[in-house]
Formats: structure tokens, sequence, C-alpha cells
């Protein structure tokens, strides 16, 4: 191992106070570029953050490309990005998954969450599913691999590295298989085997983040008729049939999500309560609406209709288009379960667009739960955004 010292990336006068509070992100308007250029720095490259007044702040990795120009990994100076770090903070991240599941299908590894800042890792038995996202994970990449190997033993490494996050880390955006991948594989959740699709899946294959939301789902919906939105390959809707719904309507935009999500129906003897509508969610409510349905459950599980701050306006005109539809669907004395995954969409924001769908319609309504991400999604108390999943489980009396 190397002792050379890593070259500064000195900040701005008071710019050092957010990462005295824990936080691991630079951004590049906080670095004070005329002691410290970014443009001579290398995407990748290890830097000791210093303050103005010299005092270290730890060692990250840069991309001057970047808006968020610098990720802390380190509180120590000279800290190295090597194998023995990569491994110490795998198995820490292990420890804590095994001791929460019994089944080894879970979110492994959560980013800066588990102080692995630009990766993500979900566990598929003795099958992974790999996202590295930012050029200094990039640069350790077959070190990542490697102790994955040596960790975990794994059949199979599945790198889905075709994230459109990359593009802006100005990384190539590809996928590799390392070993033994299935296109699909089976997992069990609310007492449903679901077909996981991987390589041609929705990002990593599973939507592991709403495990706890999905199983509190179940008290809700016994002899009722459900509406499922958004339903991909139908984690929410099928664990409704099984858990005793008397019809199930799942709405996707994918034929191919929703011809995995039929099979699985098929496997679970759950067909006879499921029918599915292939279309824009959007466009699928309106006819819906159009043909005066009702539903007792309405869930809307969309995408992050806010993937950046300057889409927020956009983003919760998005939220409230879906949410009126949603509501227009629902029955008195109906529940509407409604997601968001936009880390710039605020819990409160997302009660407040509820709230005016609301008293657009002159309804009145209750709020029962609140959902957020699974235990293997842990929230890093400085970094706001990766509290990133809201669930208000909604009640609307008679």
């Amino acid at each position: 191992m190397t002792t050379d010292r890593l070259p500064p990336l000195v900040l701005k006068k008071n710019e050092q106070r957010r990462l005295q509070a824990g936080h691991l992100w630079v951004y590049s308007n906080e670095v004070d570029t005329r002691k410290t250029p970014l443009t001579g720095l290398q995407p990748g490259e290890l830097v000791i953050v210093q303050a103005a007044s010299g005092k270290s702040l730890g060692t990250a990795y840069v991309n001057p490309h970047s808006l968020i120009c610098a990720r802390l990994f380190s509180r120590r100076a000279n800290a190295r990005l090597d194998a023995a770090l990569l491994e110490r903070r795998l198995r820490a991240a292990l420890e804590l998954r095994t001791q929460l599941f019994a089944e080894p299908y879970y979110r492994l590894v959560f980013g800066e969450s588990d102080g692995l800042p630009g990766l993500v890792v979900d566990r598929y038995g003795d099958v992974l599913v790999v996202q590295i996202t930012t050029a200094g994970m990039e640069r350790v990449s077959v070190e990542i691999i490697d102790v994955l190997q040596q960790v975990i033993g794994p059949a199979g490494i599945l790198l889905r590295n075709d994230s459109p996050v990359r593009v802006l880390e100005g990384l190539p955006q590809n996928t590799e298989v390392i070993g033994t991948v299935p296109d699909s594989v089976l997992l069990e959740e609310g007492g449903v085997r679901f077909h996981v699709p991987l390589g041609r899946g929705q990002k990593t294959g599973w939507f592991f983040d709403q495990r706890s939301n999905r199983l509190a789902l179940h008290k809700y919906v016994r002899d009722k008729q459900v509406l499922d939105v958004f339903s991909y390959v139908g984690a929410w809707g099928l664990q409704a049939a099984q858990a005793g719904a008397t019809q199930v309507t799942c709405v996707d935009a994918s034929q191919p999500a929703l011809d995995v999500l039929e099979q699985t129906a098929r496997d679970n003897d759950l067909q006879s309560a499921l029918t599915v509508r292939a279309g824009d969610a959007f466009d699928v409510m309106q006819v819906l609406r159009s043909e005066r349905r009702q539903f007792d459950v309405v869930i809307v599980d969309p995408p992050a209709f806010i993937k950046r701050r300057k889409d927020i306006r956009k983003g919760e005109q998005g939220y409230a288009r879906l949410n009126n539809l949603a509501l227009e669907l629902l029955a008195p004395g109906g529940i509407l379960v409604s997601c968001s995954c936009s880390m710039h969409l605020a819990e409160s924001r997302l009660q407040h667009i509820l709230l005016q769908a609301a008293v657009r319609q002159g309804r009145q309504l209750q709020i029962l739960e609140r959902g957020f991400q699974c235990m293997d999604h842990p929230v890093h108390p400085a970094i706001a955004e990766t509290a990133y999943l809201k669930a208000l489980f909604c009640r609307v009396p008679a």
C-alpha cells in the first residue's frame, strides 16, 4: 500500500460546516478553485478534503465534471479506498442484513448509508446485482467484485451499469455477467413466489425498499377490489390477491413486466382474481374513470417524477394529477396507498398534494399509516436524500 500523501481539495471559507455536521458530499461551488483547481484532478482520484483553515475533513474521491464533485468515504486523512476498506464495509453491511432477514434476499449495500458512496448491491440468494454509479467506485470495480466473491461467494454477479446517473459522471453504460446469472430468479414475499427478471427488469430487478409497506397492505384488502397502478411485476397487486382481495387490476406500460406478472399469478394460483391492463398509467386511469369504475383499494407507486431539483414543479404537478385520478377511482370508505420515491419530494409535500386533491373533490381524508423504506435501505441521518421513500396509507370516509 502506498504511503504517498494525497492531494488536497480546499473548500471556501465556512463551506466545511455541512461536512462537519456529518454530510459526505462536496459540491463544486464549495471548492476554492484558486487554491485547488478541479480541472487538475482526474475522475475518481482520491483527495484530502480540507477546510479553508487547512484542517482535514477526511478523504474523498472526486469527479471534477460532476455537480457533486467529491464524496467522502473516510473521516481519516490520507485513507485508501482499497480492498481492505471495501471488505470491512461490506462485512458490516452483511452483518446488519443477516440480523434483519431470515433469507438472503435484500439490498446488501445502500451507498452512502453503508459507507460506500456510489455502490448498490442487491442480493438474490447466490446471485448479486451490482450498480456502480460514480467514477470513484468505478476505479475500484475490480476490487469490489473480488471482495464480493470472497465474502459472499455468489454463483453469479450481474453488473447493471446501465443507469442514466452514470452519464452525469462521464461513465459508459453497460451490463456484464460474471459467473452464472439466470434471466430471472424466484423470490418469496407476502406468501407469493415471484419471478424477478434481472437483466431485463427495472433497475436491479426488484424493489426491496417497499417490502415493509407491501406487507402493511395485507390487512386492508380482504374481500376488496384493488387497483395497482405502476404494478411492474405485481409485487403489490399479487400480494393483495394472496391476502384475500376478490379482484385485482394491475396497470403497467411494460407488456414484458405484465407477462412476468401473469406467469407469477398462474404459478401461485392467483389468476382468477387478476386483470391486467397494459398502457400508460394516466391513460388507463382515465379510461377506468370513463367506465365509472370504483375500487376499494387504490395503490399508486410510480417511478420518481422528480429526478433533479429543477424538475420539482413539473414533478409535483405529475403527483397531483396522479393522486387526483386515484381518488376519483376510490370508492367511499376506500383506502389509497400513495407512494413517492422522489428524494426531492418531502413527505409533507406529498401529504399536501393529497389534501388538495381531496379538497378539490369535496372528500375527507384520513392518514392511517406512514410508510418508509425498508430496513435494508438505512437512512444516513446527515443526508436527507437517503430518506427518499414515502408511502401514505389514507382512508376516504364514506
